[in-house]
């Protein structure tokens, strides 16, 4: 089963912008399945998140907050 990634982003968010575009082929070379989720939509989710995006959530887990290393997605996208 591959992966299930969220991206935590808002609209008014230049860097997530950048970390979409940076991991979406990441994402798809992997196989998985890439998802973005406006916290905004979502009080909870706004709270839970605040100001601390974009955050990348790999089957649940937070992944990375802010900034994203490729080749450590590569590895975890592959386990």
């Amino acid at each position: 089963m591959s992966p299930a990634v969220e991206l935590m982003v808002r609209r008014t968010c230049g860097s997530c912008k950048r970390v979409h575009a940076q991991i979406e082929p990441v994402v798809a070379r992997a196989g998985a399945t890439l998802t973005l989720v406006d916290v905004d939509s979502d009080p909870e989710l706004a709270m839970e998140y605040g100001d601390r995006v974009p955050v990348v959530v790999i089957d649940g887990e937070e992944f990375a907050c802010w900034e994203v290393d490729n080749d450590e997605l590569v590895r975890e996208l592959a386990r």
